[in-house]
């Protein structure tokens, strides 16, 4: 005898089941959109047909094995787009629209900026920026090939043009930008959270035994590919501002400080580049 939606969702929430989760899962074993929760109000007496009850239960043991709901219906709303993810990024975290809403802000009194996102991944915060500042030139960079063919697809699909680099942070770029943002890994390698993490790729997680090899790298590289007066914008771990903004003022960047996100985490840290900066410090690779 099938089972109604409301009962197919009751029973996954009494097997450990988030109640979000298990509704956008169930909206997706069905082939409607996983956003669609309204419908799925509507007919939560309808019952549920069989070949969707084996879709959703299987569903369902994916996700309580810790894979992301985002890898399992390919799709996550980032910023108000709806963006293609699968396993060869990371997931989106709600977290990194702080980073894109500062950008957002520096940016606002730029004519036709040059923005730079180092390791794009799925593109997001690169589209992001795009959708809001059309006029901006955005180069989006990964390392990773295959995380530049998840960005790409999304560029297309969403019609949002941007230049799509393969490299390790700013290495090649020689061009000089207004603002480089990023969202770089910053978990330690030995951080236990990190076997919570086992489906997403461990490139775009951890860097080094404190987290902050990548953030140290993108530190040094940046003053050589930024305008006078251009900023840098860092994502980093809850409890790494400190950290970060130190690295930032010892490098000679100016107006340091931190932005906090929706729970009052210190999420985002950056500086600018002086106006007249010293054309003699050393470039640091």
């Amino acid at each position: 005898m099938n089972i109604t939606m409301a009962q197919a969702l009751a029973a996954a929430q009494d097997r450990g089941l988030a109640r979000i989760d298990a509704q956008m899962l169930l909206l997706h074993a069905l082939g409607r959109s996983p956003y669609d929760r309204a419908w799925l109000i509507a007919h939560d007496m309808d019952a549920l047909p069989a070949e969707a009850a084996s879709s959703f239960e299987q569903l369902g043991a994916r996700r309580q094995q810790g894979e992301p709901v985002a890898y399992l219906i390919g799709r996550k709303a980032f910023h108000g787009l709806d963006l293609a993810i699968d396993a060869r990024v990371l997931d989106p975290r709600p977290d990194t629209e702080t980073l894109v809403d500062w950008a957002l802000e520096l940016a606002a009194p730029l004519a036709a900026p040059r923005i730079a996102d180092l390791g794009t991944g799925s593109g997001a915060v690169a589209l992001a920026l795009k959708t809001q500042r059309p006029d901006a030139t955005v180069t989006a960079v990964d390392v990773s090939a295959d995380a530049l063919e998840v960005a790409r697809g999304n560029a297309a699909r969403l019609q949002l043009p941007l230049r799509l680099r393969q490299g390790h942070w700013l290495d090649g770029l020689n061009e000089r930008f207004d603002l480089i943002v990023s969202n770089p890994p910053y978990i330690a390698e030995g951080d236990p959270h990190l076997l919570a993490l086992g489906h997403e790729p461990r490139l775009a997680l951890a860097s080094g035994a404190d987290g902050l090899d990548a953030i140290r790298c993108i530190i040094a590289q940046a003053p050589s590919r930024l305008s006078p007066g251009g900023w840098l914008l860092l994502e980093h771990g809850h409890d790494q501002a400190s950290e970060v903004r130190a690295l930032l003022s010892a490098r000679g960047f100016a107006q340091v400080q931190s932005r906090n996100d929706l729970a009052g985490i210190a999420r985002c840290s950056g500086g600018a580049i002086p106006l007249e900066p010293d054309v003699d410090a050393p470039v640091m690779e």
